[in-house]
């Protein structure tokens, strides 16, 4: 069974910092492109960040410099480190996986409040 799971969301003060995890199982995960999504209320989802296969990395302009993406093949995990959060930055966010399918885990969310 195809599974991506997060986790690493929660309460944070803006200025904080929280990094997300996503595990996948039943896939051939080093394959993948892997990226994660956020959801704020009443927006769109929107691509934060992603990584190919080779390592390659692409940003959304709102969080470059300041967010992270990172993979490692061999525990299955794609990461997502948030520095210097804002409160815009609360939305749900998801873990995505692309290779001839389109894969999501069930959110995690990240609220950003003083």
């Amino acid at each position: 069974q195809v599974q991506l799971v997060e986790s690493g969301g929660g309460l944070v003060q803006p200025g904080g910092s929280l990094r997300l995890s996503c595990a996948a199982s039943g896939m051939t995960f080093s394959i993948y492109t892997m990226g994660w999504y956020r959801q704020g209320p009443g927006k769109q989802r929107e691509l934060v960040a992603a990584i190919t296969s080779d390592g390659k990395t692409n940003y959304a302009d709102s969080v470059k410099g300041r967010f992270t993406i990172a993979r490692d093949n061999a525990k299955n995990t794609v990461y997502l480190q948030m520095n210097s959060l804002k409160p815009e930055d609360t939305a749900g966010y998801y873990c995505n996986g692309r290779f001839r399918l389109c894969l999501w885990g069930q959110g995690t969310q990240v609220t950003v409040s003083s």
